[in-house]
Formats: C-alpha cells, structure tokens, sequence
C-alpha cells in the first residue's frame, strides 16, 4: 500500500504468498468466535503454514468481571510464542477474519514484549480467500511441502512503552505532550451508549473511531492518503505521544497499528480501556 511511512509492519496477500514456506516465516492464524468455534474454522480451512492461536487465552489477564482484557505478564507471552512458533527471528504475520482488529491485538501484544518484526496481513483471511488463492485443511508439520517447524523460544522484553496502565494514564491527563485518542464509536465516546458504571470518556480525549479506517464494505485499510487526512481531521499530528484506548484494547490496537504505519513513533495503547476506568468511580470523565 502507498502512502505509509512504516509499510514493514503491513503484509499484503501477494507479499505473503511469495513467503509461503520460507524459513523464519511465521504465519499465526488469530480468528476468534466468542463461542470457540474459531479453532473449527482454522481446521476446516487456513494459509498454508499458519499455526492458530487463541488470543483471548492466551495472551489476557482478565479482570474478575471479564470486561477488562489486560495484557499477560512475560511467563505467558512467552509460551503463546511458543505454542506458535514464534522465536526472536524470523518475520511473524498475523490474520483474522474482522478487519484485522484481533490481529492487530496481537501485532501489539508481541510488540509491547519486544518483537520487532510482526505484520498485519490487510484484508485478513478474508482477501486471501477471496483471490483464490492456496487454503490448507492440515496442521503444519503434516505437509511436505512447508516440512516441520524447529522449536522456538521468544525472550520477552518489557512490556515496554507500548502498554500503559490506568495509574499511568492519569498521571498522563492534561500534559501537552500526550494526546489521547478514544477509539470507540461516538456514540459511547458522547456517553450516549455502553454498559458501565459510568458513561463518557477520559478528560481530554479526542475521538478516532476505528471503525472507519477501513475500506467501506472491506476488510482492507484505506489507503495512506485517506488515513492521513481522517487523523488530520481529529486533529493527530505527530510529535506528542499517541496513548489509545477503546472498551479494552482491541480497537485501541488497531488504532495503534494505524499510527504505527503513518509514521508515529512513540504510541501506547491503555488495555484497561473504558472497562476499567468507566467503573471507577475515583476517576474522572468527561461526557
């Protein structure tokens, strides 16, 4: 794709099927269904070579209510990496099947422990499919053709600047040289819509719903361009810091991913997200 300052962090179905079988590539397929049917779907069809993952198991501490969906200490990062082969080499690709919002919790999971080199495949599982292009029924290390997967061991480091918690964030309010970015659906940043204790937003925040940065009708991001002018719009500029933050960390992901390849360098997502903070009635909102 054109436009973007940091494409490295972006695969494309025909970057990705010129990999296919390469040593160091890691394709880890991340579709998750609430019900668990996401590991049925991995079976019945995915890209060749690619190992599932449960994101939500494996990579989430959450809280008792399960509404907040922190980020896992090291031990567990650590044998996510291992249970998908993900070692400290190597290039790691993710997909889902929902506008990348699921990979792109993922991207920065791994990101937040020290992984530099981890893509999102645009348009996900569902541009692969749609361009015909080779599925696989089998577990890898059953094909010939992509062989086994040695072992591999991933040494974490951090979490890192990338992870925030809400202590961090209110020390963060009303510096100049943050700015907080809601990316939930207007409705919820208004405090018209949601389902805590309180309603509305973190003082100062300025609402980038996520949900538009992709294709109308696609699971593809818009072009460089356009995401340039929708974060000019909500007034984004770089220099300061980029804290997201949405429900829990899943949309504030792939918001993060976004900043990440229009060239924003120091960009923290907030996993505890409205979840946490709008049920504590010690901290401040903004409706």
């Amino acid at each position: 794709m054109s436009g973007l300052a940091r494409p490295e962090y972006l695969a494309t179905t025909e970057w990705l099927s010129e990999q296919l079988g390469r040593d160091g590539v890691r394709i880890v397929d991340v579709r998750w269904r609430p019900d668990g049917s996401a590991a049925e779907l991995y079976a019945a069809a995915h890209i060749p070579g690619a190992l599932h993952l449960d994101w939500r198991a494996d990579l989430v501490d959450a809280d008792e209510s399960g509404e907040a969906l922190r980020l896992v200490g090291p031990e567990r990062i650590a044998a996510a990496a291992t249970k998908a082969a993900i070692g400290d080499g190597g290039t790691v690709i993710v997909y889902d099947d929902t506008q990348g919002l699921y990979a792109a919790r993922v991207w920065w999971s791994l990101r937040a422990y020290g992984l530099e080199s981890i893509r999102v495949l645009d348009g996900g599982y569902e541009a692969w499919a749609a361009e015909g292009r080779a599925v696989s029924a089998s577990p890898l290390g059953e094909s010939t053709a992509l062989g086994s997967l040695p072992v591999a061991t991933f040494t974490p480091r951090g979490p890192n600047r990338m992870h925030l918690s809400t202590a961090d964030v209110r020390g963060l309010l009303s510096s100049p040289d943050v700015a907080l970015l809601d990316a939930r659906a207007p409705a919820e940043y208004h405090g018209f819509e949601g389902n805590t204790r309180r309603l509305g937003h973190i003082p100062g925040a300025v609402n980038v719903p996520v949900g538009a940065m992709a294709q109308p009708g696609s699971q593809r991001l818009r072009i460089g361009q356009d995401l340039r002018d929708r974060l000019h719009a909500a007034n984004v500029s770089r220099g300061r810091r980029m804290v997201t933050y949405d429900g829990s960390g899943v949309a504030a992901a792939k918001l993060a991913f976004v900043l990440t390849l229009m060239g924003h360098e120091d960009v923290a997502v907030y996993d505890g997200g409205w979840a946490e903070w709008g049920n504590r009635l010690d901290l401040p909102v903004d409706r």
